[in-house]
């Protein structure tokens, strides 16, 4: 099991570069941010910046989108991190959520999505590409070669198949152990059938983690529930609540949801949690003592976890970070 953290933009140039290192230090193997330029600062200026503060940390968007940027500047970018962090960069990629809808456009199709993961990796590795946007084709003359992994974010059916077929891993924002079995068996078996070897396909769990009295963990973990709801009113809007295809411990809990404020995506103050209970924010969250934290986690990885990526979003992370390092990533070394 491998562990991660991820940032939002909120977090100060100082602190992020302190934090880095502590977690570092700690054991962690992964730091993530939040691809949403207009919500939060742009992420990939802060990354770099924290890669010179690092030696073996990964870094990687979580999760870019194929619509924000030209798929030759998005090639551009990629290569050069790799490049200059001796080749410490994955990105995870999904259909743009917040990052489209906060400007009032449509996250990409499914397909455009697939077609972005095979011809940027195709550019990164400095192959000629190219694709609809260019009426030439693009070669990157000084790429390294780079093999850039991509890990792609899904929970719906079509998603989780194209996440099996063309990515390297899945992200999976959340923490209940049968639901990411659930979501990883589909994306699989879709490698499997597209004759893929999935035998280093990558699963990871990303959710906040949180210490403490449960009742005070939930209070400030409760906004992570409503941002995976926004996604699965996605889900059950276009399969239904009666398919068979989404689970119904994801549908009967947006059953009373009333909407979603995506300029307070991620945000304790989002105005629309008041659909979220407690078993909800316990499901989906790793919350209470370290043995809570540590038996969980053992429920994620024999679910088919690789990473357990740590939200850090909810305060005290320096204090996570510390009793991660201490008292749990050690018990999966």
């Amino acid at each position: 099991m491998e562990f991660g953290i991820t940032f939002k933009g909120f977090v100060s140039p100082d602190r992020a570069r302190s934090l880095v290192r502590q977690a570092e230090e700690a054991g962690f193997t992964y730091c993530w941010f939040y691809d949403s330029h207009i919500l939060w600062r742009e992420s990939f200026v802060a990354m770099a910046m924290c890669m010179e503060h690092t030696e073996n940390m990964r870094f990687g968007p979580c999760v870019t989108n194929p619509n924000i940027r030209d798929w030759s500047l998005s090639a551009s970018l990629y290569a050069s991190l790799a490049h200059q962090s001796n080749g410490r960069f994955d990105i995870g990629l999904g259909r743009g959520d917040s990052s489209m809808r906060v400007m009032g456009k449509k996250p990409a199709t499914l397909a455009r999505l697939a077609e972005f993961t095979t011809k940027v990796k195709a550019m990164v590795r400095g192959e000629e590409v190219e694709y609809g946007e260019c009426p030439e084709p693009v070669k990157l003359p000084w790429a390294t070669g780079y093999e850039l992994p991509v890990w792609i974010g899904a929970y719906g059916p079509k998603a989780l198949a194209t996440a099996g077929q063309v990515g390297d891993g899945l992200i999976l924002q959340i923490g209940d152990p049968d639901l990411v079995k659930w979501f990883k068996d589909q994306a699989i078996a879709a490698g499997n059938e597209a004759g893929r070897d999935m035998s280093n396909f990558k699963v990871q769990a990303a959710a906040p983690a949180y210490f403490g009295d449960m009742d005070y963990c939930i209070e400030h973990t409760k906004w992570f529930p409503a941002m995976v709801g926004n996604h699965v009113a996605d889900i059950v809007e276009k399969y239904g609540s009666d398919s068979g295809l989404v689970p119904k411990s994801l549908t009967d809990y947006i059953e009373k949801r009333r909407g979603y404020d995506y300029s307070k995506h991620g945000q304790s103050d989002n105005p629309f949690l008041d659909f979220i209970t407690e078993d909800i924010v316990k499901s989906f969250c790793v919350l209470g003592t370290p043995e809570d934290h540590i038996a969980k986690i053992k429920d994620l990885e024999a679910a088919g976890a690789t990473q357990f990526n740590i939200y850090l979003d909810s305060g005290d992370e320096e204090e996570i970070i510390a009793k991660y390092g201490a008292e749990i990533i050690p018990k999966f070394r």
